[in-house]
C-alpha cells in the first residue's frame, strides 16, 4: 500500500442472492484497492430480514448515523416484499434516499459481445430522480403520497419540485460533461402540464450553466420504442422517478437482462450509495449461480465516484482495474454466469473477474 487517503465503506448484505453478491463485491474491490494501493477500511453494519432476525429491526438503531460517518457504501438487494407484516419490517430502501438526500440515480447500459445483448452499439447513462415522483414511501415529508379515502378510492399523489428537478438535472449535465455532452430530458409535458411541465423548467434553468452540452427532449412513450429501435441515438438520459425506473429495467433487457443493470445513488454531498438495480431473487439464492456483475459495477461506480469526488488518483485507478477484470471475464463464456450465455458458476466468475485485474 502506498499511503492513500484511506476510505470507509459500509457493507450492507440485504437479502437472499445480496449475501453472495455484496461479498463477492466487496473481494473484487478488495484485491483492485490492494493492487493500487488504496487503503479501505470495510465496516459491516446489519440490514434487512437478517438484522430483523439478530436486532429485531430490518434497519436497526445507530445504522443510519454509522453510515453518516463513512465515505460510502454497498447496499444489496432487499427482499421487502416477504417481509413479515410487523412495525419492525420496513423497507430501509427510501429511508436510505431521502435520509442522505441521494436525489439521482445513476444507471447505466452498456453492451458487452457474445452475452445475449439486442444490440451490440449500446452505451447510455439514465439518470432517474430519486426521492419524489409517485413513489408514495419517499415523495412526502411525513405521510404516504398514495391513501384509500374509503374502500373503493384510492388517491396517489405525483410529487415534482423546482428544485428536485434542478437537482437531478445538475447531476444529469455534470455527467454529459464527461462523456459526449449530449443530455435528452424524458418527460410528459403533453399530459402533465404543470408536473412534467415544471421538470422540464427545471431542466432548462441548469441548463444555462452548461452552454458546452447539447440538449434535446422526448415524450416518455416515444422514449420507450426508441429505446428498442435506436438505443444508439442516445448518450445521457434525464427523466422522472417513475419514468427512470421503467426506463432503465426497458434498457437492462436489451443488455442481456437485469443482472447486467448496476445503479449508483449520488447527492450534493460527499456519500454516495451503491445499489444494483435488481431484485434479491430468492429463487435462486443459495444456487450460486447469480450474475454478480450488476453489483460489482455499482460498487466499481462507487469507487470511481469517489475518487473524482475527493481527489484520490488510486481510487479512480481501483475503479479502472475493476473494469479490466470484468471486461475481460464478460469476454469468456467460461467465466459468465448461464444468464448471460455462459457455463461459469458465480464463484468462477468472480475468480474469472480476478485474475482478469491481475493480468
Amino acid at each position: 500500500m502506498t499511503g492513500a487517503r484511506l476510505l470507509r465503506i459500509g457493507v450492507l448484505n440485504g437479502d437472499d442472492i445480496g449475501h453472495e453478491i455484496v461479498p463477492a463485491s466487496v473481494r473484487i474491490a478488495e484485491a483492485a484497492a490492494w493492487a493500487e494501493g488504496q487503503a479501505i477500511d470495510w465496516v459491516h453494519l446489519p440490514i434487512g430480514r437478517a438484522a430483523l432476525d439478530s436486532h429485531g429491526h430490518t434497519l436497526p438503531p445507530g445504522t443510519l448515523e454509522t453510515l453518516g460517518t463513512l465515505d460510502g457504501w454497498i447496499l444489496g438487494p432487499i427482499g421487502h416484499r416477504d417481509y413479515p407484516k410487523v412495525p419492525e419490517a420496513i423497507n430501509p430502501h427510501p429511508i436510505l434516499r431521502k435520509h442522505f438526500d441521494l436525489f439521482a440515480n445513476v444507471r447505466p447500459t452498456r453492451s458487452y459481445p457474445g452475452i445475449g445483448c439486442l444490440r451490440d452499439d449500446i452505451d447510455l447513462v439514465i439518470v432517474r430522480e430519486n426521492n419524489e415522483g409517485f413513489q408514495p414511501d419517499r415523495n412526502v415529508f411525513m405521510g404516504s403520497g398514495e391513501f384509500r379515502p374509503n374502500p373503493d378510492l384510492t388517491i396517489s399523489v405525483r410529487v415534482i419540485s423546482r428544485e428536485g428537478s434542478r437537482k437531478v438535472a445538475r447531476a444529469a449535465f455534470d455527467i454529459a460533461r464527461t462523456r459526449k455532452k449530449r443530455l435528452t430530458l424524458v418527460h410528459k409535458n403533453t399530459v402533465f402540464k404543470l408536473g412534467c411541465g415544471m421538470f422540464v423548467d427545471g431542466c432548462y434553468e441548469v441548463a444555462a450553466d452548461y452552454p458546452d452540452v447539447t440538449v434535446d427532449e422526448v415524450i416518455v412513450d416515444t422514449m420507450a420504442m426508441r429505446l428498442v429501435r435506436d438505443p444508439q441515438s442516445f448518450d445521457v438520459i434525464v427523466t422522472t422517478n417513475m419514468f427512470g425506473d421503467i426506463l432503465t429495467d426497458e434498457a437492462a433487457g436489451l443488455v442481456g437482462g437485469l443482472g447486467m443493470a448496476p445503479g449508483l445513488c449520488i447527492g450534493r454531498g460527499s456519500i454516495a450509495m451503491a445499489q444494483a438495480t435488481h431484485g434479491s431473487a430468492p429463487d435462486i439464492a443459495g444456487k450460486g449461480i447469480a450474475n454478480p456483475y450488476a453489483m460489482i459495477e455499482s460498487t466499481r461506480m462507487l469507487f470511481e465516484w469517489l475518487g473524482h469526488r475527493h481527489g484520490l488518483p488510486a481510487a479512480v485507478a481501483t475503479a479502472e482495474r475493476m473494469r479490466r477484470g470484468m471486461d475481460r471475464a464478460l469476454a469468456d463464456p467460461a467465466t459468465r454466469t448461464p444468464d448471460i450465455r455462459g457455463s461459469a458458476t458465480q464463484a468462477q466468475m468472480v475468480e474469472g473477474i480476478v485474475a482478469g485485474m491481475l493480468q
